[in-house]
């Protein structure tokens, strides 16, 4: 296959990746609401799973990742507890004290840090032009933060903006960060599907020892009782782990883990229309700005 093809390959499925977050994002978010962020995380990985089951038995005759090797279920499993377990439970928790555009906002730091993480592990250097992206992102998160316009009449206000809440968004793009370098240094040449399957399974077990040691299961058992959440969580499931982290594997075996995380981080660009049209949230020049400027230097650090 030529190169340029291959590249770009890879920068449209990071860009696939980066709208099917932005729906996931309200659909979790409504659903965290009404079960909570353990059982629905344990449902989504699950019901998640069954879709990547049936794809990876259509479209490679194995419906589990019984193929891959030692190596790689070492290193994607670590990816799936980093991301799945550690990253997304503090993501979902900045859902619900920071609101979702916020929360998706602080988001737009997973390629400045998978920067710092490759700067760390793999000896990359960072030029003036980096540090010069670095600082737009992190003025253009802060300048949409301090954005307060009040919410439309009849539509439900958005959380204030809580240092805790900040806390657990960074916290999601650390786990993003590292779960998507640590994927691609397991996956190397493997399926992306197998090898998303191999992350949802280390999460899974994550989430059932969390939920055993803090005595969550009788809560799991009630969310499954409540049809319009199990609704929620099949559709978030089928764009999130499914839908939207296999593109991301893909994406990052297609183009380096840089351009795929920057290209991601038009998450918060794209769920600003989403929450205007179906929350009825304004939105202000900060916000719609402060987006742009944080997804500019994001772009400027792996251009």
């Amino acid at each position: 296959m030529p190169p340029a093809p291959t590249a770009y390959t890879g920068q449209l499925a990071a860009l696939g990746t980066a709208l099917c977050w932005a729906f996931s994002a309200l659909i979790f978010a409504a659903a965290a609401r009404r079960i909570g962020v353990l059982s629905l995380n344990l449902i989504r990985l699950v019901l998640g799973m069954g879709f990547l089951s049936l794809a990876a038995w259509a479209l490679r005759g194995l419906a589990l990742p019984t193929d891959a090797s030692p190596r790689a279920w070492a290193w994607l499993a670590v990816s799936g507890l980093i991301g799945f377990v550690f990253g997304d439970l503090c993501l979902f928790l900045a859902y619900m004290k920071i609101g979702t555009r916020l929360a998706s906002l602080m988001m737009a730091l997973s390629p400045l840090l998978t920067a710092v993480i490759g700067w760390l592990v793999l000896g990359e250097t960072l030029a003036g032009r980096d540090l010069l992206g670095m600082t737009l992102t992190v003025g253009g998160i802060g300048w949409a933060v301090l954005e307060g316009n009040p919410p439309a009449p009849g539509s439900v206000p958005e959380p204030r903006p809580s240092l805790s809440g900040l806390a657990l968004g960074i916290g999601g793009a650390l786990g993003q960060a590292g779960g998507l370098v640590l994927s691609k240094l397991g996956m190397g040449d493997y399926d992306p599907v197998a090898a998303t399957q191999v992350r949802v399974l280390a999460g899974i077990a994550g989430y059932v020892v969390l939920i055993s040691a803090l005595r969550w299961w009788p809560r799991v058992v009630e969310s499954l009782r409540d049809g319009p959440a199990l609704g929620l969580s099949t559709a978030g499931a089928f764009f999130g782990p499914f839908l939207g982290v296999s593109l991301s594997l893909f994406a990052v075996r297609h183009t380096v883990a840089g351009v795929a995380a920057s290209i991601m981080a038009l998450q918060p660009v794209l769920i600003i229309p989403l929450v205007v049209i179906l929350h009825r949230e304004r939105v202000g020049p900060g916000g719609v700005v402060g987006a742009l400027v944080a997804v500019a230097g994001v772009a400027l650090l792996f251009l």
